[in-house]
């Protein structure tokens, strides 16, 4: 009797196996042919990563703060103008970048645990492959078994 099934791997499964989630410090590692290109990204990176931490929001804050008398003698309206374009600016800036750093990582995070839930869950589909063919194989035997003992089933 031929095989009652037979498994095609899915090409995803072999690429699976090969590689691994793609994760943001992937993505720093800018590989342009360009030299400008590879300057640019690598320079934006470092400011990005100075400016993005919580000591350089203190630091803007400090700096923001300098500017604060001078507001307040000149009135309410530039008290405002302060507040909006030199303290919330400076500040905010770099908070922002912490988030979103902290989220990026959050990110890696779910990324690298989706892979693993993906590996696990093709390990889990070869073992079911693996027991289907064994129940195929004794089907296949109990069918010649059968066929042996009531003949050949009129069809």
């Amino acid at each position: 009797m031929s095989n009652i099934y037979e498994y095609v791997r899915h090409p995803r499964a072999a690429e699976l196996r090969e590689g691994r989630p793609v994760k943001t410090r992937d993505l720093r590692r800018v590989n342009h042919k360009n030299p400008f290109v590879r300057f640019n990204a690598r320079f934006g990176l470092r400011i990005t990563l100075v400016v993005g931490t919580m000591w350089c929001a203190y630091a803007f804050t400090i700096l923001a703060l300098f500017a604060l008398p001078s507001a307040i003698k000149q009135g309410t309206y530039f008290v405002v103008v302060w507040l909006s374009s030199s303290f919330l600016q400076l500040v905010l800036l770099p908070i922002i970048i912490v988030g979103q750093n902290i989220q990026a990582a959050a990110a890696d995070k779910r990324s690298e645990d989706t892979y693993k839930d993906a590996e696990a869950v093709l390990k889990e589909a070869e073992e079911i492959q693996k027991h289907l063919l064994a129940q195929d194989e004794a089907i296949s035997v109990i069918v010649a078994r059968l066929e042996k003992l009531v003949g050949p089933a009129a069809t």
